[in-house]
């Protein structure tokens, strides 16, 4: 399989990272601080009474580990591709755990999932991390 070492396809990829990060903390932000106007009945049957901890797993989880990845891909570092990989995956994790629980409410579910995707498809396309064998 080809790989990726800089141009469009590293650019998108980093930026891609970049735009879940700053859509993670936002919606994070929103959500600790009440998430008004969004329904507290999507959370019924959810061991959630109100958007608090998601919207804190949302930031932390999601954000963090995409703004890492983000950082990781546009400094070229060696550890990239499976930073990417992870925040590919927790983004996707995410995404399938809340339609699980709270079922389809915006077409930004399916949006991120894809987003999720390329994620996973652009990483894999980074060069892997080279081993400092002996």
């Amino acid at each position: 399989m080809a790989r990726i070492k800089d141009g469009v396809p590293r650019y998108a990829l980093g930026s891609l990272l970049a735009f879940v990060a700053l859509n993670a903390f936002a919606g994070g932000i929103y959500g600790v601080a009440g998430a008004e106007g969004v329904s507290t009945e999507w959370l019924e049957g959810t061991p959630f009474r109100d958007y608090v901890i998601p919207s804190v797993i949302l930031f932390v989880a999601v954000g963090s580990s995409s703004l890492v990845a983000a950082i990781a891909v546009f400094r070229h570092a060696s550890w990239a591709r499976p930073a990417a990989l992870v925040a590919g995956g927790i983004l996707l994790i995410w995404i399938a755990v809340q339609v699980a629980l709270i079922g389809y409410q915006s077409w930004m579910q399916p949006a991120f999932f894809l987003i999720g995707l390329l994620v996973l498809i652009l990483g894999g396309l980074l060069p892997p991390k080279r081993c400092r064998c002996r």
